[in-house]
């Protein structure tokens, strides 16, 4: 299976996890097409200033990889700042959020699998 760019759907939440501002997704697969074994797998682009609210994973994990941009990221409380390269897991039980601070799109690959 091959999915073009141009070929993955689009969406756009507004205040995500009760964060600031809009994030959009881009679904490198739908939730369909992840074997049962996980519920995201996409890019997300993260403007200046927006964020993902502080949430909790129940049952599954993410992960963040990030493509551009510079990030902060709340890793159960702890503030660290995250940039191009960088890897992000958050696991069964912890919570996190990650707000754009840089001057341009923060650009993440994003996973969610089951634990």
């Amino acid at each position: 299976m091959i999915r073009r760019s141009n070929e993955m759907r689009e969406e756009r939440i507004h205040e995500l996890k009760e964060g600031r501002g809009t994030v959009k997704i881009f679904h490198m697969l739908e939730k369909d097409e992840l074997s049962g074994k996980g519920r995201l797998c996409a890019r997300e682009i993260i403007a200046p200033g927006n964020s993902v609210g502080f949430h909790k994973h129940e049952g599954d994990f993410e992960l963040y990889y990030v493509l551009e941009g510079e990030g902060l990221l709340n890793d159960n409380g702890l503030e660290t700042t995250i940039k191009k390269g960088d890897v992000v897991r958050t696991g069964h039980g912890e919570s996190h959020s990650i707000e754009n601070v840089g001057d341009k799109d923060l650009e993440l690959i994003t996973i969610i699998l089951f634990e």
